[in-house]
């Protein structure tokens, strides 16, 4: 079966700190990483959350950097 044409056109979700042009995501910012991290601590990937390739490193880097200065835990109860 050939696809429709809706099916290619699939909604683009934007980065949310790219329209807020944030350059750096700060570790010591617990809610804002939170919203990007399950219940289990897994970090979401981009492609649920919609943020761009160079801001979801950053977050991954602040969620790891948060975890080692425990202002965030490793599981959430």
């Amino acid at each position: 079966m050939a696809r429709r044409e809706s099916d290619d056109k699939k909604k683009h979700k934007s980065c949310s700190f790219c329209i807020d042009k944030i350059d750096f995501v700060d570790y010591k910012d617990a809610a804002k990483i939170k919203r990007y991290l399950t219940e289990d601590g897994k970090i979401i990937p981009r492609r649920i959350t919609g943020t761009c390739a160079k801001h979801q490193r950053m977050i991954a880097s602040a969620a790891k950097r948060s975890r080692e200065a425990s202002i965030i835990n490793y599981v959430f109860d």
